[in-house]
């Protein structure tokens, strides 16, 4: 259930009616606090201030004040990462350690549960985990590895697309 929020006069307002609202400068204060600050940092800096010192601030803060102020980030969508000639660009080229043992272990499940085989299996392995490390080393498994980056986009890659 949407919070409730007091408005400027009184009136109850919900969080979800407020939401995509861009901030006006002179409700938010946030930006005379911030030069308040500087100014006295500046000034705490000098023992006494001269007027070519005074008139350096003040522009200082004349500058910080006439900034744009960014008060709603835009939201990203996560996107598809697609390569033209099917390289792998999310990450390294090689699966990684994590990325092996998470495709053994699902695989070697899949076996142990009767899963079909897709290589001829050598008289010397006996275990599925052998088997589903053979499949890996040959590339025949349908598996495609999803890599994302931190801001949602991702990649999804086939096994056979790595080195």
């Amino acid at each position: 259930m949407p919070k409730l929020k007091e408005n400027n006069d009184g009136s109850n307002i919900h969080d979800s009616e407020t939401k995509n609202v861009p901030i006006n400068k002179s409700d938010d204060n946030s930006t005379e606090k911030a030069i308040a600050v500087y100014r006295k940092m500046r000034e705490d800096a000098y023992d006494e201030l001269t007027e070519k010192e005074i008139m350096q601030i003040d522009k200082e803060c004349k500058i910080i004040e006439n900034r744009e102020t960014i008060t709603q980030d835009t939201p990203h969508e996560p996107v598809e990462i697609v390569s033209d000639k099917g390289l792998v660009i999310t990450g390294p080229p090689t699966l990684t350690r994590f990325e092996k043992a998470r495709i053994m272990g699902a695989r070697a499940l899949q076996l142990s549960l009767g899963a079909p085989v897709f290589i001829t299996i050598p008289k010397n392995i006996v275990s599925s985990l052998e088997i589903a490390m053979e499949e890996l080393n040959q590339r025949l498994l349908p598996i495609v590895i999803k890599r994302s980056l931190p801001n949602g986009d991702y990649q999804n890659i086939s096994i056979d697309k790595f080195e």
